[in-house]
């Protein structure tokens, strides 16, 4: 090492200027690959030793000493400083403090490309694990809130304007289904990190016989296959990033809707005050904050993956410094997705929805739908039935009423069918009940859809809880 501590100091009669030492410093960073990085290291002296390129005691005091490291990292007591430029300088300094010069052979047969590309893999394998265990806990909440409400019903909304009655049930299941599709994605990034480049080393491999397919055995990882490809590929980040972009995207459409339904304008649902918040001049106000947040985070989310995407566009293969910058945009994702699912689940348990309120608003209107459906049935052309529905709503706009409200006489005037309505076909609740369609709104379908849902949380979930817990 120089006297600055930097590995590649050998070659420099100086060290670098402060600002340049600033700019080109990772440790800001990326010190919170430390644990990944130690247990690498871990992984590569094993394999040293294995494969005699250092003796067995060597390898003995190294893991030893690696492992004294990584608990001083998961007690917070680790230090480290600007001069140690990265956190492999930073780890590898502090071996060196407690096992002394055979410290200095932990880097045989390894370049930091290898090594950082390591700490990544193994970084975006746990947080897809992670993450996916957030969003599991989540669709874990939708079923458990939309079995409570299993006969409420609201307005489904088609242009943001009312469309068809919907059970509730059935509007939480269909985020529990998009959730479901962030699952797939999490689980893709977590396999495409899990592989090894550690073998690679600079970008051609090393003249030690080291062994990758040993060291990828230790981590649970698969070995690489071309060393060129392992040290320049960040697909399995940007596969994360990906997951994490869309799962955001979802989350914000979620959050959109809480913010309309706590409002008073909508009036559906109430927040509990443990996730809200106030004004700091208007007494009265209870606030969606969280999501809001949600929303407003998946522009960082967007910007995240589109950060590295630009970053890796014009990059020929090889490491180059720009891959630094990989850093930062990912672990900024994963920050800001594990903060929202640290809070979501709760949210949802707890709110409260007002009944009334939204069942008023499935009625009216947006009922319509239901008296074309009914002619259709009775061998009206759906286009001939669809005239006749959007005249009789315009008759009722001019009399003031609702559908619910129009006098029969209104209806038998607008078609001699409607003679035949049943009772109780233009409510909310006889809009759902009468959906015969597979996957629809109906409570058989609904309930077909909390039996499966239920069936994917104990497959996924590996039998840890189950759909009844109240969590």
């Amino acid at each position: 090492m120089s006297e600055k501590g930097h590995l590649w100091g050998g070659r420099f009669g100086s060290g670098p200027a402060e600002a340049f030492e600033r700019l080109n410093a990772s440790i800001p960073f990326d010190i919170r690959l430390a644990p990944y990085d130690v247990r690498g290291s871990i992984a590569h002296a094993r394999m040293l030793g294995e494969v005699g390129i250092i003796s067995r005691e060597e390898a003995e005091a190294l893991v030893g000493g690696l492992e004294a490291v990584l608990a001083e990292i998961e007690a917070g007591e680790f230090e480290w400083t600007l001069t140690d430029e990265d956190v492999h300088t930073a780890v590898e300094r502090r071996l060196r403090e407690k096992v002394g010069e055979v410290a200095l052979k932990l880097h045989t047969g390894r370049s930091r490309n290898d090594q950082v590309a390591l700490d990544l893999h193994l970084f975006c394998r746990d947080a897809a694990e992670r993450i996916r265990d957030g969003v599991l806990d989540t669709m874990l909440a939708l079923v458990q809130v939309a079995e409570r409400h299993r006969d409420l019903v609201i307005p489904g909304y088609t242009h943001l304007q009312r469309a068809q009655p919907l059970l509730l049930a059935h509007h939480l299941l269909a985020h529990f289904w998009a959730l479901g599709r962030d699952l797939r994605r999490l689980e893709a990034a977590r396999e495409a990190a899990n592989v090894s480049p550690l073998g690679a080393a600079a970008l051609g491999g090393t003249p030690h016989p080291v062994d990758p397919a040993f060291t990828a055995a230790e981590l649970e990882m698969e070995p690489f296959v071309n060393s060129l490809d392992a040290v320049s590929e960040r697909d399995f980040a940007l596969d994360l990033l990906y997951a994490c972009a869309v799962l955001g995207v979802h989350l914000s459409r979620m959050g959109e809707e809480w913010v309309l339904w706590t409002s008073q304008e909508f009036g559906f649902a109430e927040l509990d005050d443990a996730y809200s918040s106030g004004s700091s001049i208007m007494p009265q106000k209870k606030n969606p904050d969280a999501y809001e947040l949600m929303r407003g985070k998946a522009g960082r989310l967007i910007g995240d993956l589109n950060a590295l995407l630009v970053v890796l566009k014009g990059l020929p293969l090889g490491y180059s410094k720009d891959l630094q910058e990989d850093k930062e945009p990912l672990f900024d994702a994963v920050d800001g997705v594990l903060a929202v699912l640290d809070v979501l689940p709760g949210m949802l348990r707890t709110a409260r929805f007002r009944r009334e309120r939204m069942e008023r608003a499935a009625g009216g209107f947006a009922l319509a739908t239901e008296l074309a459906d009914f002619l259709a049935m009775r061998g009206v052309p759906f286009r001939e039935a669809h005239r006749v529905v959007g005249r009789l709503v315009r008759r009722c706009e001019e009399l003031g009423v609702s559908l619910e409200e129009v006098p029969r006489e209104e209806l038998a005037a607008a078609h001699p069918a409607f003679g035949g309505l049943p009772e109780g076909l233009l409510t909310p609740r006889g809009s759902v009940a009468g959906k015969k369609s597979p996957g629809s709104t109906s409570p058989a379908a609904v309930e077909e859809q909390l039996r499966r849902a239920r069936e994917l949380l104990e497959t996924r979930r590996g039998g840890a809880g189950t759909v009844d817990d109240r969590g």
